[in-house]
């Protein structure tokens, strides 16, 4: 019986080919966005699962209040925590801390020599928890004891090639000092869906020896406010970690909030347990360890690939009763000839089924070979459609079977109920239910469509107004050069000034200025000051940026109050330059009222400087960030880096010049630049990569959306042939008949048009949130998107209503 029941929905796909063409087009697109969906949001929420004890492992982040009030979070913790933490608490088993550690490392046998930004001190206990794979080395030693480091693999043979590296030895080459250490183990490259990029590992009782604290006191181990340690803990099985994070205050209050210097100001800190897998998506506070990702983007994206699969499956309903009227007469037939309700039930059954699983088949293939241009332009290393994880297959099986059921079972009863007198009379209609059903789900696709439409454009406008904004300093023409770590001080004080004349002697150089940091990177340098001439006990945090006197200039920043650091001036070493941002916080009523007054630092290096000026607020990072309290000090010469504005004209033969008078002052130093404006802009990268893929999807459902317009206008127009034929014998001409045939599928547009407004105003505005500095949602977005959708709808049914205007009205009424 199914095999007849194969063959005659065979020979209807055969007989109505544009038809089912158009139908499998829908689906196979509908399936395969939500493919390419599934694919992008499984990888996004994968992240940090390689470790099998991932759900057991938290890392402990800082939430910081100064005199009550919430000043900032951090994904990093002072180092004492770690081990007081696993002490107070039971339920924890084991824990590990990371601290950054830049170095630049040489091979004395090839003299193989790279600077390494991603290394960190680690203690030994990291092997276990995150389940490293170590391929060479003893992992229960090879972090143990002072000296020792571990090498991915890709590090290892860019040092050693083919060698084993196991015993050899690497120097890090720290301002003329040559720290040896002995290479203790490989381990496989993490995965590229890890919150952490680790190069290297320094066993952590490095740290001790290399820090050079004086005393006998390991402050590595001890220290409370040295806040630049990345602290995990695991639970041991069957532990409750709501339950701990409940007793993490109390904690807290008993080693470092009651202290009287903290409890008498009412400065404390909370500390929040966060999911390793969560990290990537949700933790977006300061000093992570990577750039993450954005929770609420993914989970958007994954909603939209319900909404194409969806439009994809009623445009099939649609689609399938706009051609009712022409199986009709077969339904007529066969009932007459004996068949029953239930047998075309089946037989329309085995129709949806076979065009799905035909639709399933093709995305499956399309889906496959788009794959590589899909993770291209979504920047990731994102899993085919075969390896998605199971969860993911289970959801999408459980879609595509309620939508392929869904989408056949009710034209199945619509075409089945046909009494055949009537039917073969010529005198059955549809009813008014079906003909509102369909009109209802036209409705909702385009409200979906103008969703995407409005979205799309907040989306690329958010974009440019990032990238448009003046940033309160000039980025154009800057090349960055990274500082200088094999001179110690003395010497690099010496040779500096002579860098610095041959640099300015360049035909196409026109300023110089080192500094600690560059505009688009974070500033982690911040400490607590006070103002000493009102409530020195109250604390204020400020990050620092150590500069040299070219540097307002270079950059143009703009002075509102005070002046600049000068030459003329040899007391600006203990001098400071506020933004606007730290006046507000110091409490200052304006600018002026800032200058000359004392501020003391909470560090030996700042310790009590005098205000000398006050700068307009500029952006050091990407307008997704709130311009942060900054106070700007004089640091002679800073080397970490160096900011060069050059006439762009011949930029190669620049650089070129550059690079060798760089060799000859820093020979031990690799030479390494980038450009300032693109460093920056690639903040907004991922935001860009995400504006692109919701557009892709949105264009894809606009068309998904037109082929069910398609299908009831097609329907309409069907019914409606005798009408528009004595219409025309009648005299009416072709734009009014276009006008007739059109409105209501407009009033369908119109009636979407409104859902839409305040639906896309409430999820914009959520993903809007999201960035510190952004647009308003203006009239013109949804102006601009319902014009789209308008003119997209116009333009698809007036196909179908031109072709019925200049069909022959004779034929149309000759036709019983």
């Amino acid at each position: 019986m199914f095999n007849n029941l194969l063959r005659i929905a065979i020979r209807n796909f055969v007989k109505r080919k544009g038809y089912s063409l158009l139908n499998l087009l829908g689906l196979t697109i509908g399936i395969t966005s939500c493919l390419l969906i599934f694919e992008y949001v499984a990888y996004e929420r994968s992240y940090d699962s390689y470790t099998k004890n991932a759900k057991q492992i938290f890392r402990v982040q800082e939430n910081d209040y100064q005199s009550g009030r919430f000043e900032a979070r951090w994904a990093s913790t002072s180092p004492a925590i770690g081990p007081t933490l696993q002490k107070d608490y039971p339920e924890i088993d084991r824990f590990f801390r990371l601290y950054h550690y830049e170095a630049q490392l040489v091979n004395p046998i090839n003299n193989a020599r790279f600077h390494e930004a991603k290394c960190y001190g680690a203690d030994s206990t990291i092997i276990g928890m995150l389940q490293l794979n170590i391929l060479k080395g003893d992992p229960a030693t090879a972090l143990t004891g002072p000296g020792k480091v571990i090498l991915n693999e890709t590090t290892a043979k860019k040092y050693f090639g083919n060698e084993d590296p196991i015993g050899k030895t690497l120097y890090n080459d720290d301002g003329g000092k040559h720290r040896p250490l002995k290479v203790t183990g490989v381990f496989a490259d993490l995965p590229a869906n890890s919150h952490l990029r680790v190069d290297l590992l320094l066993s952590y009782p490095t740290l001790k020896t290399w820090m050079n604290f004086g005393g006998n006191e390991d402050y590595t181990q001890t220290a409370w406010t040295w806040s630049d340690y990345y602290t995990y803990i695991q639970l041991k099985p069957g532990a409750d970690w709501h339950a701990l994070q409940a007793k993490l205050g109390d904690f807290m209050n008993r080693h470092y909030n009651s202290k009287p210097e903290h409890k008498s100001d009412n400065d404390y800190i909370l500390l929040q347990l966060f999911p390793l897998t969560d990290i990537h998506l949700y933790s977006h506070y300061g000093e992570e360890a990577e750039a993450n990702g954005d929770g609420s983007s993914v989970s958007f994206l994954f909603l939209i690939a319900f909404f194409i699969a969806t439009i994809a499956w009623v445009n099939y309903i649609n689609l399938s009763t706009a051609r009712s009227l022409e199986r009709a007469r077969e339904v007529g037939v066969r009932k007459v000839l004996g068949a029953i309700r239930s047998d075309l039930i089946r037989q329309f059954l085995v129709e949806s089924l076979l065009l799905n699983c035909l639709a399933l088949l093709l995305a499956l293939v399309i889906a496959w070979s788009v794959s590589p241009l899909f993770n291209q332009l979504t920047g990731r290393s994102i899993l085919t459609p075969f390896l998605l994880p199971l969860t993911y297959w289970q959801i999408f099986a459980a879609l595509f079977l309620t939508g392929a059921f869904l989408s056949g079972i009710y034209p199945a009863f619509i075409l089945s109920r046909y009494h055949p007198v009537a039917v073969l009379k010529g005198l059955f209609k549809n009813s008014a239910g079906g003909q509102f059903l369909r009109k209802g789900l036209i409705v909702g696709q385009f409200t979906a469509s103008i969703l995407l439409i409005a979205g799309t454009i907040i989306v690329y406008n958010q974009v440019r107004y990032m990238r448009s904004q003046t940033l309160g300093i000039n980025i154009d023409q800057t090349l960055i050069l990274n500082g200088v770590d094999a001179v110690n001080d003395s010497t690099y004080t010496s040779i500096y000034p002579a860098f610095r004349h041959d640099i300015l002697g360049l035909k196409d150089v026109t300023a110089i200025t080192g500094t600690s940091d560059v505009p688009g990177t974070e500033i982690t340098w911040s400490t607590d000051w006070q103002r000493l001439r009102s409530n020195p006990k109250k604390n204020y945090t400020l990050r620092h940026l150590g500069v040299d006197y070219d540097y307002l200039k270079l950059y143009g920043v703009k002075l509102i109050a005070g002046r600049a650091f000068s030459r003329d001036f040899p007391t600006d070493k203990k001098g400071v330059i506020l933004n606007e941002a730290a006046v507000r916080e110091l409490g200052y009523a304006k600018p002026e009222d800032a200058i000359g007054e004392p501020l003391h630092g909470d560090q030996n290096q700042i310790d009590t400087v005098h205000v000398i000026g006050v700068a307009r607020d500029f952006h050091q990072e990407g307008l997704q960030k709130a311009i942060t309290p900054l106070a700007i000090l004089l640091r002679l010469p800073e080397p970490n880096f160096y900011s060069i504005r050059i006439n762009t004209a011949n930029t190669p033969r620049t650089i070129a010049a550059i690079k060798t008078i760089w060799q000859h002052y820093f020979p031990s130093d690799p030479f390494r630049y980038f450009f300032l404006d693109e460093y920056f802009n690639d903040q907004y990268a991922e935001n860009e990569r995400f504006g692109t893929v919701f557009g892709l999807f949105a264009g894809l459902a606009i068309i998904i959306a037109c082929l069910g317009l398609l299908g009831l206008s097609a329907y309409n127009v069907l019914q409606r042939t005798k009408e528009i034929g004595i219409r025309k014998v009648l005299g009416a001409s072709a734009r009014h008949l276009l006008f007739i045939l059109s409105r209501d599928f407009l009033l369908l547009v119109a009636i979407a048009f409104v859902i839409a407004i305040p639906l896309t105003w409430w999820a914009m505005n959520s993903w809007l949130r999201e960035f510190a500095y952004r647009i308003n949602i203006t009239w013109l977005t949804f102006a601009i998107a319902g014009a789209l959708a308008f003119s997209i709808a116009l333009f698809t049914v007036g196909l179908q209503a031109l072709k019925a205007t200049l069909a022959n009205p004779v034929k149309s009424l000759r036709t019983e």
